[in-house]
């Protein structure tokens, strides 16, 4: 949740506390028409902060970022087959996925979940 809906919530519950009072406060002897009014008046406006606040959580929502990596690897190069280091089945290139910017392999065999590291070429 973000902040600002979270502090859009917190106004609206104390104007709408406080409104209440208003009109609670009108109906007493020493109370008055007016206090009615200005109750009735917070309370749209604490409904509305609610609204706000509404809107903004979901707002948040929306704008999550989806990532795409493309590679693109220079020269002549050739995959070769790769195999689970656990049960030694083949893996294609489906199995392997982006966690926390590493390549993560999970064999869809055995379920054995990998990070994959780069051997030295020499």
């Amino acid at each position: 949740m973000k902040t600002g809906s979270i502090i859009s919530y917190i106004l609206a519950a104390i104007v709408i506390i406080i409104s209440f009072l208003f009109i609670l406060g009108s109906f007493s002897p020493n109370g008055s028409a007016s206090w009615m009014i200005v109750g009735i008046i917070g309370l749209l406006f604490g409904f509305a902060l609610i609204f706000a606040g509404v809107r903004l959580a979901s707002r948040a929502k929306e704008t999550e970022a989806s990532y795409t990596l493309d590679i693109d690897l220079p020269g002549n190069v050739q995959l070769g087959a790769m195999k689970c280091l656990s049960c030694g089945a083949p893996l294609s290139a489906k199995d392997i996925t982006m966690v926390d910017g590493a390549p993560v392999v999970t064999c869809p065999n055995c379920g054995t979940t990998y990070q994959l590291t780069e051997e030295p070429k020499w």
